[in-house]
């Protein structure tokens, strides 16, 4: 009988050590994943820095690059889809710059005048006014614009109008951009332009 509890403890014991190796293994195993999450956090992070000073040097392949890693390695790519955006605008790949700004917006990044300037511009070298007339208006009405940024786009909505052929809506909204910057060169020009038409 003595032996049969003496086996039984001993079977208890096993099972007791057997379920906090598991349950230690357990939490090693989440403790790694944690870790590594935060780690490839970290990489992106970086990557998404190292991008950003790729373009502020004029290196835009290598700033491509590192925004391309970002993306691949972030769950929010936000910041890297948007960079990727303006090496790739700078490089001259408008259809590609599209479809980065547009994976930024859909990746939670802010809907700024920014990226609608940029989507715009895209749409416009690309030849299709109708789009890029769209997000010069997001732009416009987004409160987060420079004055600059604000001239810039009044003026490309008015020059998207006119190679739409909507002469009519390109004057109405030259009319109010003379209003507010008189001092326009280039608006003047425009404005005999239209008057040709």
């Amino acid at each position: 009988m003595e032996e049969n509890r003496s086996r039984a403890n001993r079977r208890r014991r096993k099972k007791r050590r057997k379920k906090i190796i598991r349950r230690l293994v357990v939490a090693v195993i989440f403790l790694l994943a944690v870790v590594i999450a935060v780690v490839l956090w970290m990489n992106s992070s970086r990557q998404v820095e190292e991008g950003v000073e790729f373009l502020s040097q004029g290196n835009y392949e290598q700033a491509e690059a590192k925004f391309l890693e970002a993306i691949e390695k972030d769950k929010s790519p936000d910041e890297a889809y948007r960079g990727l955006g303006m090496a790739l605008w700078e490089q001259q790949d408008y259809e590609g710059a599209k479809d980065a700004f547009f994976n930024a917006l859909e990746n939670d990044a802010e809907p700024t005048g920014t990226i609608y300037n940029f989507l715009g511009n895209c749409e416009s070298e690309l030849g299709n006014w109708e789009e890029a007339i769209q997000y010069y208006e997001k732009g416009i009405a987004s409160e987060d614009c420079s004055d600059d940024m604000m001239q810039e786009m009044l003026f490309n909505e008015i020059a998207a109008y006119e190679k739409l052929g909507d002469y009519e809506s390109a004057k109405v909204k030259l009319e109010a951009y003379t209003e507010k910057y008189p001092d326009d060169e280039k608006a003047a020009k425009e404005a005999e332009f239209l008057e040709t038409r």
